[in-house]
């Protein structure tokens, strides 16, 4: 946790702070090392990598937020553990049930990848609660922006099943708690490298949650993923236009990114007017990324006038994902 030493000076009002929830709870979810994410050890190799969803990158997250260019503009919150009944506003009791059973049994590989080890679920239900503390507090007044830097992460965790290392929808359940908080309309823009498909099949049938995806152009990768992320995947129902896809080539770099944002992001966003903005911040979408090959989206915002329309409407809220 953050000591009293990282906290704002008392200057600074709370507008103008970034409301980080932070909980080392999440660092119990221990993927392992193989080969990519088998978790297999072939016999041949002296050095095995680590799972690519691994601490490190919140490790360092983490330290770059204490020690880094922003740290006099950030206040420290705590998380906490998800309530199992919490969990039910957005996941079914089912498929909550098999994964409290797959804790007790020690270890299981819920889907390609994705495995729930010894400490795994705990690291989960503190991941869902530092989401939803993060959520209540700007429901509740208390800033304009809070992020929470959460693992596992969540986008790819469906209602009714795990997938691309998610177990529980972390975003999705702060959703959920701002329309049950009192938010009329609430807007995800996820820019993840993956399509945030657990996020959208879960308001796929609501007119109360636009949900955006920036993602690279990979369709479904099978049970888990049956979602392909193309453009027709519109929503059904009452929430028929209000699921937007925006699949880029491979290789899409500041500029494609930044029209794509300008011309479709914004302008969705502003049609809409939510009263809350959460942002899926998947750490896999810049050029740097072994997974990818879409440059960041930072200077789109920081460089491009109207895509900081954004932060004008409502309260933005950020969570990891992938």
């Amino acid at each position: 946790m953050a000591s009293a030493e990282s906290f704002p000076p008392s200057s600074l009002q709370a507008d103008n702070l970034i409301h980080v929830f932070w909980d080392e709870g999440i660092l119990k979810h221990d993927t392992g090392t193989g080969v990519f994410d088998t978790g297999m050890d072939p016999g041949f190799l002296d050095v095995l990598e680590k799972h690519p969803e691994n601490a490190d990158r919140v490790k360092n997250m983490l330290s770059i937020l204490k020690r880094g260019p922003i740290s006099p503009f950030i206040s420290w919150h705590h998380g906490r553990p998800a309530l199992i009944s919490e969990l039910l506003s957005f996941h079914t009791q089912e498929y909550v049930n098999e994964l409290i059973e797959a804790d007790r049994n020690g270890w299981k590989e819920i889907c390609g990848g994705t495995f729930l080890n010894p400490g795994s679920w705990d690291a989960a239900l503190v991941a869902a609660g530092t989401a939803l503390s993060a959520m209540k507090h700007i429901s509740d007044g208390h800033g304009k922006i809070a992020y929470a830097l959460v693992r596992p992460p969540g986008h790819h965790a469906q209602p009714t099943q795990a997938d691309g290392y998610c177990f529980l929808n972390n975003a999705g359940l702060a959703v959920q708690l701002a329309l049950d908080s009192g938010c009329r309309k609430v807007a995800v823009l996820d820019i993840d490298v993956h399509y945030g498909n657990g996020t959208a099949e879960g308001f796929y049938r609501s007119d109360k949650v636009l949900t955006i995806s920036l993602h690279m152009n990979h369709g479904s990768w099978g049970p888990s993923h049956p979602q392909s992320g193309t453009v027709d995947e519109l929503g059904e129902g009452e929430g028929f236009g209000y699921n937007l896809n925006i699949p880029l080539p491979n290789g899409t770099g500041d500029k494609g990114y930044g029209y794509a944002v300008q011309h479709l992001v914004v302008p969705a966003i502003e049609k809409f007017e939510p009263d809350m903005l959460v942002l899926v911040v998947g750490q896999d979408s810049s050029a740097e990324s072994w997974k990818l090959l879409i440059g960041a989206l930072r200077r789109v915002i920081y460089q491009e006038k109207s895509s900081q329309s954004l932060y004008y409407e409502g309260n933005p809220i950020t969570c990891n994902a992938v």
